[in-house]
């Protein structure tokens, strides 16, 4: 049975109240709202969104959580739920025509479609000049998609909205890791990223959720924009290239998705130069590049022959984290943008609230 949000904040209020470990709802929710800057509208409202989500997802209230949290919903959004996205109209309307010319829709037919009448009365063209936020665009596309047959043939199972929420969160990341979400789900996973409540319970899953090897937090926050072990995977890779003397992108990604066997991505293909010495065949070299997104990965046999031999050859420690090198790139995006950027900003904010 899931729980309303008074409900479950009872709940969970009486249990914290006499577990052996850790603050109570109560406390949490105090001390989160005393990190969140003065001038932040409904600071109670943020502050007991995030307490129930740390407390449902047994997450460590230390203030180095508390304020990795912050520090994300600060730089994503500036503490709005559902965020206004500059110039988004003309960037939808964009993507709607660049997805019609992909699959081969005249333009006038995209237009026709377009002035058809939606739910609530108003054609989609008139809905999509005036979209502001990622939930509003969401709302459109869904529409769309129910309703008319060309918006079937343009975006089913394909919403272009993929982030969303007051942490920019994934929304396939929500949807697959929904099973133990503790509101009542209004309508789909999809609309609850959208809210308050949701986007801060899955963005604080995305970004606490798993254990890292990191020592310092700016690692963690290049992971949130760029994937989890994206630090220490771009740190293998670093150290590939120093082993084998070739250019590496440092992006964090070991493997093509679904590359064949005989068509491997730069950096398998460079370890596969380190077969040899690693004692290892194509096939056990790409099973091991398999675990890049587990925490093991530290501890396998590829990891450490690597090491051992790009240090060797460099005659010093190499770091088993480094920033990835990715450039942003998004139609919302109007500047050049990077995840070391963003993980540096995030950093900064991060040492402020602990500050506060």
């Amino acid at each position: 049975m899931r729980l309303t949000g008074l409900a479950l904040f009872a709940l969970l209020l009486g249990a914290c109240a006499t577990a052996p470990r850790g603050p109570s709802l109560q406390d949490l929710r105090e001390d989160v709202a005393r990190r969140i800057p003065a001038n932040v509208p409904d600071r109670q409202g943020w502050a007991t969104d995030i307490a129930v989500a740390m407390q449902a997802q047994g997450i460590e209230a230390t203030p180095e959580n508390i304020c990795s949290v912050l520090a994300v919903l600060e730089q994503e959004s500036g503490y709005v739920a559902d965020p206004v996205v500059p110039n988004l109209a003309r960037v939808a309307r964009a993507e709607l025509e660049r997805r019609a010319k992909a699959k081969y829709i005249p333009v006038f037919a995209l237009n026709t479609a377009l002035k058809l009448p939606s739910s609530d009365g108003r054609s989609y063209a008139d809905r999509l000049a005036v979209v502001r936020t990622e939930r509003e665009l969401s709302e459109v596309y869904e529409d769309l998609v129910g309703r008319v047959p060309l918006g079937r043939r343009l975006f089913e199972d394909w919403n272009p909205v993929q982030t969303g929420g007051p942490m920019q969160v994934s929304i396939p990341f929500a949807e697959a890791n929904a099973r133990d979400y503790p509101y009542t789900v209004q309508g789909s996973i999809r609309r609850e990223v959208f809210t308050r409540r949701g986007g801060m319970y899955f963005g604080i899953a995305h970004l606490l959720g798993y254990q890292t090897p990191y020592v310092r937090k700016v690692h963690r926050f290049a992971d949130y924009n760029a994937g989890r072990y994206a630090s220490r995977n771009a740190a293998f890779q670093n150290a590939v290239a120093v082993a084998t003397g070739r250019e590496l992108a440092l992006d964090g990604d070991l493997l093509n998705p679904g590359a064949p066997l005989d068509r491997p991505g730069e950096t398998e293909r460079a370890v596969r130069q380190l077969a040899g010495p690693l004692e290892m065949d194509e096939r056990s070299i790409r099973r091991a590049l398999g675990q890049g997104d587990r925490l093991d990965f530290n501890d396998s046999v590829i990891f450490r022959r690597v090491f051992a031999l790009a240090e060797s050859r460099a005659g010093k420690t190499l770091p088993r984290e480094v920033l990835p090198g990715i450039r942003l790139e998004s139609p919302k995006i109007t500047r050049e943008l990077s995840t070391a950027w963003f993980a540096n900003r995030v950093y900064d904010r991060y040492r402020r609230c602990l500050a506060r």
